[in-house]
């Protein structure tokens, strides 16, 4: 039987509960699939004929050392998944103004260096309401809402993550509250399932961390169709992707394509696991 390693983090030392669904599909394809954590050195990924990537939630905490871990499995000749080039490139959300360049529509988005006014960059953009972000996060961390009227007290939170991380800032769309924030799943470039993802009262995150929830939904043609553009513009297929977006006047928008630790709800769509499985098996398991 081939051995798989899933690459988690210490919160998490074994599989997360959605993940755990990938077990008995991949032993009926021969494959036998363990939890790790990226960061034990104790763990011996070279005896393992592949790593995936999975639920490594605090890499955006320790990047320097997340990708020397990556840089260190390419070096050892480990198989791992998402490759390391592309897990590099999605490390830093700034390949969202690459997929820009290439002609996919994303979420308005500024790109602030140093000495930026959030005041100035609203006005100018005529923004009643945006989002800050670092451009090295996960589950929403560090992200806050602002508008023109409290742009000055936002301004100390963008100027701190210019020092650090990086900053990016995007336009609030109001249909996140109203119908919601969709995520696609895809395997090996081919379409599996979606879910639609809401905040809860009063907030805007839609993650599950910030009390957000997630339903099994059948996207519009035309959100698919952008996905795929979005995915076609990576330098080579990734095994799983997760395209996060939002409708907005007939259009699909990417707000985040996530190839390195997305939470891919297996659970919430029937034969999702077995695509999953069938697809790590195509790739030589």
């Amino acid at each position: 039987m081939k051995r798989l390693l899933c690459a988690t983090c210490a919160a998490i030392p074994n599989l997360a509960d959605d993940d755990g669904a990938l077990i008995r599909p991949l032993a009926e394809r021969g494959i036998e699939a363990k939890a790790a954590v990226w960061s034990d050195p104790e763990v011996r990924w070279a005896s393992a004929d592949a790593v995936v990537i999975r639920s490594c939630w605090d890499y955006h905490l320790r990047l320097k050392e997340f990708l020397g871990w990556i840089s260190g499995l390419e070096r050892a000749g480990v198989g791992v998944w998402n490759p390391p080039p592309i897990v590099r490139w999605n490390a830093d959300k700034i390949y969202l103004r690459d997929l820009e360049r290439k002609g996919v529509p994303i979420v308005p988005t500024l790109w602030p260096e140093e000495g930026f006014s959030l005041r100035d960059g609203l006005r100018e953009m005529e923004w009643s309401k945006a989002v800050i972000k670092p451009r090295v996060s996960a589950t929403a961390h560090r992200t806050q809402i602002t508008t023109i009227e409290d742009a000055d007290g936002a301004q100390p939170l963008c100027d701190d993550l210019l020092r650090g991380p990086g900053l990016m800032i995007q336009q609030f769309m109001e249909s996140v509250l109203t119908h919601g924030e969709w995520s696609l799943i895809f395997f090996a470039g081919k379409y599996s399932h979606a879910v639609i993802k809401t905040p809860k009262a009063g907030d805007f995150r839609v993650q599950h961390d910030h009390g957000g929830s997630e339903r099994s939904a059948a996207p519009p043609d035309f959100a698919v169709a952008a996905a795929l553009q979005a995915l076609s513009a990576v330098e080579s297929v990734p095994l799983y992707a997760r395209v996060d977006g939002v409708e907005s006047n007939g259009r699909f928008l990417l707000m985040e394509l996530e190839l390195i630790e997305p939470a891919l709800f297996l659970r919430l769509s029937a034969g999702a696991a077995e695509r999953f499985a069938e697809a790590i098996a195509a790739r030589g398991l």
